[in-house]
């Protein structure tokens, strides 16, 4: 067992998954970036945040059990609905929260208002 396989085994016994996953690429040639120390360093731990945030964000996605599996950019402003995309824009920064206000969506049935939550 070389140096590399032996990392790889630790970083997935540790639950690194992310990093392993970056670690394997690179020693597989899939990068084409000869990394310094420090870059290589660097590059996995990014990997590895940005692979814990994602599972985090799934997590919390699965566990909200959101009526339809919907997101900001499945809205089609084509529809006659009225809904402004500029308003529509300015709220999906969430802004709104920190701020403390609410959102009131109102319309007749069948518009696609549950869409929208």
């Amino acid at each position: 067992m070389n140096n590399n396989q032996a990392t790889l085994e630790k970083l997935s016994a540790m639950r690194l998954h992310g990093m392993a996953r970056a670690f394997r690429a690179t020693m597989e040639g899939g990068m084409k970036h000869s990394f310094s120390a420090d870059e290589l360093l660097s590059h996995l731990v990014d990997t590895e945040w940005d692979d814990r945030h994602n599972r985090k964000i799934a997590r919390l996605i699965k566990v909200a059990k959101f009526r339809y599996p919907a997101s900001f950019e499945e809205i089609d402003f084509g529809l006659p609905r009225n809904l402004d995309k500029n308003q529509m824009l300015r709220l999906s920064d969430c802004s709104w929260i920190e701020r403390h206000q609410n959102i009131l969506i109102t319309g007749p049935t069948g518009v696609g208002k549950s869409f929208l939550v």
